[in-house]
Order: structure tokens, then sequence, then C-alpha cells
């Protein structure tokens, strides 16, 4: 008779209780069908099939274990992912805040800039208003020159000139080519019995501009009137640089003070 205990004692050491218990019961029933006595080599026949049986369950936990460590390993990859797909969530809704922020500021910025291009386009407006103003002015106060020293003009060119003047007006003079210039103080008369012009200009404050259009002025009239033209300009102030001006590029046209026109109208030669 097999030995029941026996088989199911080796049986507990490789497998489990229950796996022992119906390994045992199929060994034991084997044993009983038969009616034999299992002889020493069949016995050994049957462990090393055991043998091989435990060796592969241990396999198959060996090889369970890894599976579940590799479940492991997924759910912490799994965790971790998870985590940065939250801190990329987090970090794409700060950037679209920030986003709104600048998109905010850009239309602050651009309306600040169309009010500045209305700023500057009003202030062009007021500055041309002005410029306009001031030239009027500027011209007002030229023509309050020389309609000052009109009468003083005759005194004046004598003794500055030693010219005898017979005619001083103000007067356009025109071009064949239809153009013009505005004298402001036209003198005509004679220096030692020959024709000579005198032109002056008057301004409030003369500038290094205003003197270089009178000089061009000086030169068309000279071709066009085909005479000897003597320059000569009035102002109220002259700045120092304006002064310098004139005595480094343009010697051969005076410049006088409104006062010194009565001074020297009223000195005698």
């Amino acid at each position: 008779m097999a030995n029941t205990f026996k088989i199911y004692e080796d049986l507990q050491d490789a497998f489990s209780e229950q796996q022992a218990r119906i390994l045992t019961k199929v060994i034991s029933q084997t044993i009983i069908d038969e009616s034999n006595i299992v002889t020493k080599v069949e016995f050994n026949r049957l462990e090393g099939i055991v043998e091989e049986l435990a060796e592969a369950q241990k396999r198959t936990e060996a090889r369970v274990e890894e599976l579940a460590e590799a479940q492991k390993k997924t759910e912490q990859r799994l965790d971790s992912l998870t985590q940065r797909v939250e801190e990329l969530a987090e970090a794409q809704k700060k950037t679209e805040q920030r986003l709104d922020s600048l998109t905010q500021r850009v239309e602050e910025l651009a309306e600040a800039q169309k009010k500045t291009e209305e700023t500057v386009r009003q202030l062009v407006v007021d500055m041309a208003d002005v410029k306009k103003q001031l030239g009027g002015l500027s011209m007002a106060v030229g023509y309050g020159i020389e309609d000052k020293y009109i009468p003083f003009m005759k005194k004046f060119a004598l003794n500055q000139y030693n010219a005898v003047i017979s005619k001083v007006e103000r007067k356009n003079v025109k071009y064949a080519n239809g153009s013009y210039d505005e004298v402001n103080l036209y003198l005509e008369g004679k220096i030692n019995g020959k024709k000579t012009y005198i032109i002056g200009e008057s301004k409030a404050q003369p500038g290094k501009k205003d003197i270089d259009k009178f000089d061009l002025m000086l030169k068309r009239l000279k071709k066009h009137l085909d005479a000897e033209v003597k320059g000569f300009m009035i102002g109220y102030v002259y700045a120092p640089e304006v002064e310098d001006y004139f005595a480094e590029k343009y010697p051969h046209i005076d410049f006088f003070k409104t006062y010194q026109i009565e001074e020297i109208a009223g000195s005698s030669k």
C-alpha cells in the first residue's frame, strides 16, 4: 500500500498545500489502480517528474514576480507621466494667462500710440498755425521798419553811400519769366554820376537763411537792372553768430540795427 502521508510530505516541500493534496491523491490512486507495488526505479522516475514540476512552478512564480515588478514600474512611470501632464497643463494655463496679459498690454500700447499720433498731428497743425502767425507778425514788423525808415532813406543813402537818391519805395521787381522779388526798400539814384540801385531788406531778427536769400535776390536784381547794386539789411537785433556770418561770408552786404539808421541819416559828411 502506498505511503500516502510520506508522499504528501515530499510534495508539500515543492508545492502549495492544495497542490500537494491533489498530487498525493493522484499518485495514490494511480498506485491503487495498478494494484502493483511501485518499484524503486519507477518511484525515482516519478520523483524526477515531481522535481521537474516543482522547478517549473518556481520558474512560473519567478516570472510572476518579474511581471509584478514590471507592472509596479509601469504604474510608477504612469504616475510620473500623469504628474508631468498635470505640470504641463498648469504651465500651459500660466502661459495663456501671460499671453492674455501681453495681448491686453499690446492693445493698451496701440491705443496710447494712436493717441500720441493724434496729439502729434494736432501739434503739427498748431505749430503750422503758430508759424503762420509768426510769419505774419514778422512781416508786419518788417513792414513797420520799412514804413518808419523810408523818410530817412535819402539822407541815409547820401551819408552812408554818397548817393543822390531820386526814388524811394517798396517795390515788386518783375522778371521776364513772370516771377518777381518783393523789395522792402528800393532806392534808385546815382553815385558820382553813375546809375546805382540801393536795395534794403528789413527783418525784426535776421537769421542766416534770411541773409542767404537776400544775397541771391541782390544777384538777380543786378543782372536784371544791369547796373551797380548795393545791399543793406536792417534789424532790431542780430545774434552774435549772425553778425559773424555776415562779416565772414557777405562782407559786400552792410547790416544795421534800426536805431543806427536815424543816427546815420542825421549825421553830416
